[in-house]
């Protein structure tokens, strides 16, 4: 088993949603791939309750074109910077990426991004970063000093650089073709040091979810 797939821990945590009984918490050292995502554990990672500009997004700060995606995906990188990144898991995206609040030490990557005035604060998902919004706004922090479109409009704007990943077709037969990884059960997947297998990642299957939770061949659960 790798030193990443050694660092996963789980537990379990009641979170009031119905469709996810327990969540994952991912620990170890992360990359930036943009001011909201993180690259972690062989896993993308998407930061709870903000969005932050694209990487590829521009700002407008005194009459002059400002790279704002990218010192967003600068300032996060900086943050992580050699050190251990924890992630416990909220739910996962339609990206197939899991959404997580994450902090380094006691620092909420959220939170951070958001007083830094380099994210905004996703209300329809938590409240729990408008307070700090607020602040940012006041500062006139980060695009709060600038002519802007939200994330969310610059995506739709450019529509077939972020679709989702369309879902595979069907196939009459069960076993993929060559090139993709296949598990037969999640017996195999434990002796390849595959597991667990994320919803997205490569050999994850339905068949070997059964919780449906987007997590296939979980640890074992011990008896109490």
């Amino acid at each position: 088993m790798s030193y990443s797939r050694a660092l996963l821990l789980f537990v379990s945590l009641s979170l009031g949603w119905s469709s996810l009984a327990e969540a994952a918490v991912i620990r170890g050292p992360a990359t930036a791939v943009d001011g909201d995502t993180l690259a972690m554990t062989g896993a993308r990672v998407r930061l709870f309750g903000i969005d932050a500009p694209e990487k590829s997004q521009t700002c407008a700060r005194a009459g002059e074109t400002w790279a704002c995606g990218q010192e967003a995906t600068a300032v996060l990188a900086h943050l992580i910077d050699g050190k251990e990144v924890s992630c416990q898991q909220i739910s996962i995206d339609r990206y197939g990426r899991m959404v997580a609040k994450c902090t380094v030490g006691n620092r909420d990557l959220s939170e951070t991004m958001v007083r830094a005035g380099l994210a905004i604060a996703l209300r329809q998902f938590s409240d729990a970063y408008t307070a700090p919004e607020a602040g940012a706004k006041a500062m006139k922090a980060g695009i709060w000093g600038s002519e802007f479109q939200t994330p969310a409009d610059y995506r739709a704007a450019h529509a077939k650089e972020f679709a989702p990943p369309k879902p595979r077709a069907p196939v009459a037969a069960e076993r993929p073709a060559r090139s993709q990884v296949y598990y037969r059960n999640c017996r195999e997947a434990r002796a390849a040091g595959a597991a667990p297998i994320y919803r997205g990642q490569p050999g994850y299957r339905p068949e070997m979810d059964g919780d449906n939770d987007g997590i296939a061949c979980e640890p074992y659960r011990r008896r109490r």
